[in-house]
């Protein structure tokens, strides 16, 4: 009888495939998609943006040439203007799939203060989990938030400076050209700043990175 029953538990009991457990999906093809094709926009923006910067410098400082795209003003704007049609219609595709498939709700909310708190001093003294790699910390929530509104104001201020006259009301709506151009860097300065934290924390925790290339 004792037989009998161990047979059917041995039966109905789940399997573990000979090479190992299988990985859940962490990050879905539509996010690795949209990334990757984020990553080179953001790059071809920045470089090229620098280029343009260079014709007119806002500060008392020029980028190198080694670190612009585009070689002078009017290749800086080809470039400019080319990559960011590639970033627009992507960012709107991340933007309606995050909505639609619930992702930012699910990932980003919800944040507090008291949480955030929290898990930066977590991370600032090496005590922060990220053993499970489908939830985001505190910290991320803010920072992923964040970029998103700052991607979405970055867009808003170059489409006020590239059409000032046809669009008169988003010009107005950051206080001019001028004010729009100091908008426009700040938010390339906050992209860039969060760039470089973004790509040092992947480095850190690989199998981030390889969730994001792989998905799990």
């Amino acid at each position: 009888m004792s037989n009998a029953i161990s047979s059917i538990a041995a039966d109905h009991s789940p399997t573990v495939p000979a090479d190992g457990p299988v990985r859940k999906i962490i990050q879905p093809a539509w996010v690795r998609i949209v990334h990757w094709i984020n990553a080179l926009a953001m790059v071809l923006m920045i470089m090229s943006g620098w280029q343009v910067y260079n014709a007119s410098p806002l500060f008392g400082f020029s980028f190198p040439p080694s670190v612009t795209l585009g070689g002078w003003l009017g290749g800086g704007l080809m470039w400019h203007f080319a990559a960011m049609w590639l970033l627009m219609v992507n960012g709107l595709v991340y933007l309606v799939l995050g909505l639609v498939t619930g992702r930012f709700r699910k990932k980003l909310l919800p944040i507090s203060a008291s949480g955030v708190a929290h898990d930066a001093k977590a991370a600032l003294t090496g005590k922060l989990s990220h053993a499970d790699l489908t939830v985001y910390n505190q910290v991320q929530k803010l920072l992923y938030a964040g970029i998103i509104v700052v991607g979405i104001v970055i867009v808003l201020s170059g489409l006020s400076m590239w059409k000032p006259v046809q669009l008169q009301w988003l010009t107005a709506l950051f206080g001019g050209y001028d004010a729009a151009r100091y908008v426009h860097f700040v938010c390339m300065a906050s992209i860039v700043g969060f760039l470089v934290v973004h790509v040092a924390l992947a480095l850190l925790v690989p199998k981030s990175l390889r969730a994001m290339v792989v998905g799990k």
